[in-house]
């Protein structure tokens, strides 16, 4: 199965790179599915549908072409087939603070709900084997970070916390019952966050392998979006994601003769010069402006000819490994690449069994095999692009490099 995410700062038209890609990809024989990640759906809306301004259709696929669906989740279909428990105590825990019932609910839809339901569904499509083709149009740059992010940050909640909390709550529930009204979580609740954790396993591996997922960063050639670009390449890199393509997006056609247009013309020709700088060798593909929106399978489809011509739109156009752990000669290496920074922009943080990364506001937890916790000594340094963390010694403990 392959999988490719669009990210990028919103309104740069990520939606219709990723619905011009999946109708290309259909066109060339796969079963595709095109998922949108974000909240404000608008597939639909770029395929023209014939459809009400709030119709999901229940979160389910729609088929809009020979071997082509989309799928926009329905938040309160998901709640009901994945979130039962949780946001029923949720609920009861802002009931008691004194909102009302139908309030409670809607606040009980927590960040982050959505992005595992996305999620579970990759997860079963990609073990099912349901579609050749997963095309994920994601939120704007912050959101799509913490959907990346879940899976890991997940794993170390169920390794650090869950049990334990679990165990106190379940012996302290009887006494906080006599004591104060705020409901404690029951059994049901641990359960149900037990379950999605279970239904979650492996789907980390999915997104982080190169052979399966890629991600294309859709941008356009302006300064602070190509500021934002890089940030998101960066932290991709440290999630592990491979980036395969920049698509830069509204570029003004060269034929243009008004010349009104001409010190723009000159000023996206300057920021297209810094992106091959900033991305190379990652390809870049540039899409003109077009004369209209490109709404409607034939606009599309017109789009996807612009951005892939004749090249199959599934294939890898880049393949790298963001970060990866060696060992050799005694030593544990992490190899992380970390481009556009400085050592002074890097801060390093070793734990017992986990290293630290912070970059300004931005932190990244890497758990570390077992076998690699044991080290001690820990040096760091940069090299080019890429961050080098080399473990050595035998004992392990807390050091801050």
């Amino acid at each position: 199965m392959r999988i490719i995410m669009f990210a990028g700062k919103g309104g740069v038209g990520k939606t219709s790179i990723a619905s011009a890609t999946g109708m290309k990809a259909a066109e060339a024989g796969y079963k595709t599915l095109i998922m949108s990640l974000d909240i404000a759906h608008s597939l639909s809306d770029v395929f023209a549908l014939n459809k009400g301004l709030m119709d999901k259709n229940k979160g389910m696929p729609v088929k809009v072409a020979d071997r082509l669906w989309i799928q926009e989740l329905d938040i309160n279909e998901e709640i009901q087939r994945n979130w039962g428990d949780v946001h029923r105590y949720i609920a009861s825990l802002f009931n008691t603070s004194g909102l009302d019932q139908i309030l409670a609910e809607e606040l009980a839809i927590l960040p982050g709900m959505e992005e595992v339901s996305s999620l579970l569904y990759i997860n079963r499509y990609a073990q099912a084997g349901d579609f050749k083709v997963i095309i994920l149009d994601c939120a704007p740059t912050g959101e799509s970070l913490r959907f990346i992010s879940i899976p890991t940050t997940l794993e170390w909640y169920i390794r650090k916390i869950f049990k334990i909390e679990r165990r106190v709550v379940r012996y302290i529930r009887p006494l906080a019952r006599r004591l104060y009204e705020v409901p404690l979580p029951e059994d049901d609740y641990f359960k149900a966050l037990e379950k999605l954790f279970v239904r979650l396993e492996g789907v980390d591996k999915i997104l982080t392998d190169p052979a399966i997922t890629t991600v294309r960063l859709v941008t356009n050639p302006e300064k602070v979006v190509l500021k934002e670009t890089q940030r998101t390449f960066l932290y991709l890199s440290l999630h592990k994601m491979c980036v395969d393509a920049i698509v830069m997006n509204r570029i003004l056609p060269g034929n243009l003769e008004e010349k009104y247009f001409d010190d723009w013309k000159e000023c996206q020709r300057k920021y297209m010069r810094l992106a091959e700088e900033y991305f190379h060798p990652v390809p870049i593909f540039p899409v003109d402006l077009f004369k209209n929106e490109p709404l409607g399978k034939d606009n599309l489809t017109e789009l996807g000819a612009n951005i892939y011509g004749e090249r199959d739109p599934t294939r890898h156009f880049f393949a790298e490994r963001p970060y990866e752990f060696q060992q050799k000669d005694g030593e544990f290496f992490i190899r992380i690449k970390l481009p556009f920074l400085t050592k002074e922009e890097v801060e390093l943080t070793r734990l017992p069994e986990e290293v630290v990364i912070r970059i300004a506001g931005f932190r990244k937890h890497i758990l570390l095999p077992r076998y690699a916790a044991r080290y001690k000594d820990v040096t760091a340094k940069m090299d080019g692009e890429y961050l080098n963390i080399v473990f050595g010694g035998k004992d392990h403990g807390k050091e801050k490099t």
